[in-house]
């Protein structure tokens, strides 16, 4: 591996590696007991495994993404972008950067999870980002970058001291939801959904394909290459930090009185295990230190997802100006961060539970597509028949409908029967394109 490799690998990395993030694996941790090892794996598919491939696959045509889903129907390009964009904008992943920070800085002061704090809190932090991403520069860039080791060195030295004074207690008993190891790996990987980074990608791959160009990488392969590399630098260190902070958290004691009395306080159980790990280690100076870094590191995020919000619908819709646009879904994560750190992640699980079999199913199918001639209706049969299991499924799961027959489908259990379907509708789709003698074979177009 050059160091161009070294260099776009870290890039990969610090765009993945969100403070928000750090409050899952700990969680995980606790509640997947003696089925740690299936749970994690299964998140670490999900949670880096799939980020990284939807980033190479953004690789395979010059316009990205946009390039990719309008072969599949310009229509769905469409739609599809924009709900990605929403999710990982105002109505989820922004408000979550808010809650997250108020659990990380304020709850461990006051010791209390008070409305009227959380809403002055959000206020305050929103202003700084309306601020932010109405002038534009690099400031933005440059506490990014700056906050981006730091917290790393962080966490790592959190992760040390973790795992002297937690690593040798036993594993926690876990939640009822962890019964076998395939229960655990199937939690693990609608687990991994949270982090959002799979869809994530999808948005933000041409940043990595351009970082991959600007080193005098031109050659459609070569990007191919270099990208499928540093990825693997970059899954490499998220895969440390994600395993251990769960291995910590597998091994924390935690009574069931403190979890209840979260529970009923609304606190975010990720969050208190990750400030616990550090007033441990380094007294409450570490637990200050912890939620500052990652509150600011989290600031940083939001204004770069309002950024990049508003100007792909200022490109979609430019009658509206960018300012504008910022102002709205500004004003709207803030609305929606003061539901509280669990009630915004409650609210995007349905969502995610959509959007993910939709997003992992039409990467898999772009990438076949590179090495497999499939014409576009295969795509579009696939992608429609998994959108509606998907639609569905969510609908069964949470008692919005009724449909006794549900129940038989294979990996129902572990909200994966999206799966099967999608491999059925493939190869039912392949035989209904027999048939459209017209229709010519994908081709991505390379620089």
């Amino acid at each position: 591996m050059n160091k161009n490799t070294w260099i776009i690998g870290f890039t990969l990395f610090a765009i993945f590696f969100g403070a928000g993030n750090l409050i899952f694996p700990p969680n995980l941790g606790l509640d997947s007991g003696h089925y740690f090892w299936p749970a994690i794996l299964a998140f670490v598919i999900t949670g880096i495994g799939l980020p990284l491939l939807g980033v190479v696959v953004g690789a395979l045509d010059k316009e990205g993404y946009i390039g990719s889903f309008n072969k599949v129907s310009p229509v769905f390009s469409v739609i599809f972008l924009v709900a990605i964009y929403l999710t990982i904008g105002p109505l989820f992943a922004i408000p979550r950067t808010a809650s997250t920070s108020f659990e990380m800085t304020i709850t461990p002061i006051t010791h209390s999870h008070s409305p009227i704090g959380l809403f002055i809190f959000t206020v305050i932090y929103f202003a700084v980002v309306l601020y932010l991403c109405l002038s534009p520069g690099k400031m933005v860039d440059r506490i990014g970058s700056l906050l981006t080791p730091v917290l790393l060195i962080t966490i790592v030295a959190m992760i040390i001291k973790g795992f002297v004074d937690f690593g040798g207690n036993p594993s926690s008993p876990g939640s009822e939801a962890y019964t076998s190891n395939f229960a655990g790996f199937g939690q693990g990987f609608t687990n991994g959904y949270l982090t959002m980074d799979a869809i994530a990608a999808i948005a933000f791959s041409m940043i990595v394909v351009n970082a991959v160009k600007s080193t005098g990488i031109t050659h459609a392969n070569q990007i191919f290459k270099q990208t499928a590399m540093a990825g693997v630098i970059a899954a490499a260190g998220l895969m440390f930090i994600y395993i251990s902070l769960g291995y910590i958290g597998n091994h924390m004691v935690v009574s069931a009185a403190k979890l209840k009395e979260l529970t009923d306080a609304d606190q975010n159980i990720g969050t208190y295990l990750l400030t616990t790990i550090a007033s441990t280690g380094y007294g409450e100076f570490g637990k200050y230190l912890l939620g500052i870094i990652v509150a600011l590191a989290c600031l940083t995020t939001a204004c770069g997802l309002v950024v990049a919000v508003s100007q792909y619908f200022h490109s979609i819709i430019p009658k509206i100006s960018y300012k504008t646009y910022v102002v709205v879904f500004t004003l709207i994560s803030l609305v929606l961060a003061n539901m509280g750190l669990n009630q915004v992640i409650s609210l995007s699980v349905p969502v995610l539970s959509i959007l993910y079999p939709i997003g992992i199913t039409t990467v898999l199918l772009i990438l076949m597509a590179r090495f497999v001639p499939m014409k576009p209706i295969v795509q579009q049969f696939t992608i429609g028949v998994v959108t509606i299991v998907s639609i569905i499924s969510v609908a069964v799961a949470n008692g919005w409908i009724q449909l006794s027959v549900w129940k038989n489908l294979p990996l129902v259990e572990h909200s994966l029967e999206w799966f099967p379907m999608a491999i059925a509708a493939l190869i039912i789709g392949y035989l209904i394109s027999l048939g459209f003698k017209n229709q010519k074979p994908i081709v991505y177009e390379k620089e």
